[in-house]
This record gives C-alpha cells, sequence and structure tokens, in this order.
C-alpha cells in the first residue's frame, strides 16, 4: 500500500466516517492480532479475551495465554493452583473455579494477590476450610459458597470488595464476628446455611443485603439493625426466633423493603417500618394480628406500604383478622392466610 492509500485508511477509520478508535479494546478485535489458546479450551472470536476450559476432567490449570481477561474453569477435577500459574495474565479480571477439588494447602503462595485487575473471584464447591487470601484491592465480587469453611482469613485492605457468598459453609459467629469489619464497600452478605446460633458482631454497616437463613439464631441484640441504615433485604427464615428473643423494634429500620422471618418460633409479629414492601411470616405460632405491628396510626398519609404479607402456616385464619387491617394495609396486592 502506498503512503497516500494508507493515509487514506486513517482518514476513514479516524474521522472521515464519524467513527474513533477504541482504545479499550484489544487490536485483536481488528482483526490485527489473536490471542494463542489452550489446545483443550475454547477462546471465541465473538469473545476473544474470553477463555472456557469447562467440563472438561482438567486436573490442573491449562496454559492461559496472554490477552485473556475472563477464564472459566468450572467443572473439572482441578485440586491444586501452582504459584506461576497466571504470571502470563497478570491483568486477568474474572477467575471461575467452581466445581473443582481445591483446598487451601495445595494453592499456592500469593496466586490471587499477584492478579492486580481481578474483579471476581468464585470457588463455589470445592473443599476449602478457610477462605483464600491474600485477595488483591481490585476485588469485587468474591464467592466461596458451598465449601467446608470454618475459618475466615483477614480480608484488610479489600476496599473495592462489594459481594461476598459465603453460604452452605461451616461457619460459626465467633468466626465471622470482626472479621468483615473493615469492609466499607460491602453491600451483599449471604451467610445462609451456615452454624450460627447468634448474630455476627461488627458487620460492615453499609450492607444493602443480608442473609442470615437457615442458621440455629434465637436471639437479636437490642438495637442490633440500628447501624445498617440502608439495609433493604434481610433474611431470618429458618432459625429459632421466638417472641422472647426479638425486642421490640428489631426490624423497625425505614430503609427496610424485604424482611423474612419464616419457619421460625413467633407467636406475634415484630413491629416494622411503614416502608416495608414484602413480609414473610409463614410457618410461625403466629396467634393474633396486631394492626399496630404495621401502622404505628391510621390516617388519611397514614398507612403501610406492605405489598406481599405472608401469614399461611399459622393459627392465624381468615375470620380472625381484624377489620381496621385493611385500612392499614391499603396497598396490598396478596396478603396469604390458611
Amino acid at each position: 500500500m502506498n503512503v497516500c492509500a494508507f493515509s487514506l485508511v486513517l482518514a476513514f477509520v479516524g474521522g472521515v466516517s464519524g467513527q474513533y478508535y477504541d482504545y479499550d479494546v484489544p487490536l485483536f478485535m481488528y482483526g490485527q492480532l489473536s490471542p494463542n489458546c489452550a489446545p483443550e479450551c475454547n477462546c471465541p472470536h465473538s469473545y476473544p479475551t474470553a477463555m472456557y476450559c469447562d467440563n472438561l476432567k482438567l486436573k490442573s490449570v491449562p496454559m492461559v495465554p496472554p490477552g485473556i481477561k475472563y477464564l472459566y474453569l468450572r467443572n473439572n477435577q482441578i485440586d491444586h493452583i501452582d504459584e506461576k500459574a497466571f504470571e502470563n495474565v497478570t491483568d486477568l479480571q474474572w477467575l471461575i473455579l467452581d466445581h473443582n477439588l481445591l483446598e487451601n494447602s495445595k494453592i499456592k503462595g500469593k496466586v490471587f494477590s499477584k492478579l492486580k485487575q481481578l474483579k471476581k473471584l468464585h470457588i463455589n464447591y470445592n473443599n476449602l476450610t478457610e477462605s483464600v487470601s491474600p485477595l488483591p484491592k481490585s476485588l469485587q465480587d468474591l464467592q466461596l459458597a458451598n465449601n467446608k469453611i470454618s475459618k475466615l482469613s483477614s480480608f484488610d485492605g479489600l476496599v473495592n470488595l462489594t459481594f461476598i457468598y459465603l453460604q452452605h459453609n461451616q461457619l460459626k459467629e465467633d468466626a465471622v464476628s470482626a472479621s468483615l469489619k473493615g469492609l466499607k464497600s460491602l453491600e451483599y452478605l449471604d451467610l445462609s446455611f451456615n452454624q450460627m446460633s447468634k448474630l455476627p458482631k461488627d458487620l460492615p454497616t453499609s450492607l444493602l443485603t443480608l442473609y442470615l437463613d437457615n442458621n440455629k439464631i434465637n436471639n437479636i441484640p437490642d438495637e442490633y439493625f440500628k447501624h445498617f441504615t440502608g439495609l433493604q433485604y434481610l433474611r431470618l427464615s429458618h432459625n429459632e426466633l421466638a417472641d422472647s428473643g426479638v425486642p421490640g423494634n428489631s426490624f423497625n429500620i425505614s430503609s427496610l423493603l424485604e424482611l423474612d422471618l419464616s419457619y421460625n418460633k413467633l407467636k406475634s409479629i415484630p413491629t416494622v417500618n411503614e416502608n416495608l414492601e414484602n413480609y414473610y411470616l409463614e410457618v410461625n405460632q403466629l396467634e393474633k394480628f396486631d394492626v399496630k405491628s404495621f401502622c404505628k396510626i391510621l390516617g388519611p398519609l397514614s398507612y403501610s406500604k406492605i405489598k406481599h404479607l405472608r401469614l399461611d402456616g399459622n393459627p392465624l385464619t381468615q375470620s380472625s383478622l381484624p377489620p381496621d387491617m385493611y385500612e392499614c394495609l391499603r396497598v396490598a396486592n396478596e396478603i396469604t392466610v390458611n
């Protein structure tokens, strides 16, 4: 190509057509480069920065070529990770290792903390007994569900960590208390299906979603949820909560939109804020419906915003509900009673 023709091409790409060159997109998106791919894996042309190595019965991490940012290694038999496994891809952003055979002792050195751009790390359904560490400050999403974790390593310095999935493990409240305290960006925490008999202390007050269902919690400390000023979704179903373990204003949280207290031992309905929209109380021992649990006062501008209320599986019946309930719950779409 002569100089004039080359200049014409640059003009077309850079300005004549009104388009611009996206420098965030690797050159191979424009057909000039193509990353190598591990022979046993798949690197689709339509998604060239991703390498899929799922369902291949792999026992170790394959060679990962430069240029890969999204690595999927699900449903294999990987039982170890060498310290140099990702030395060619220090700009890796997603690392998905679900459904393997990984143990803490076989994850060598600082293999994860070297990945300075890592945002997602998923190691669900493995054989971990402790949360993995150290981790890079860039991490936003950590998933360690369905392991055998009974101990949490330090999360210090993980200023960007927003989501933590720890459901279906063997955590007790002492293992959780204070270990997450410094995570000022944490919004989502799932601790369901663990072995906690009490609520863990010092959870980050930035939480928007907190799942604690399917534990053995029987008591809520006075004003425990007061400090979670933005909490929107709270699950405490399938625990051992009775009236004696629930202080009067435990759930009177103005930000709360959804509260699940189903499958407990409650005989009266805990008081909630008028802003609550979804309230699940099925399969308790509720004997009466107190309108004041939902509305402190009744009037044209004072009513509950409840949309869905489940009361089935309790001694309550439709005929036992007070008439002024409907004035309080005037915007409800569904009220389920036996």
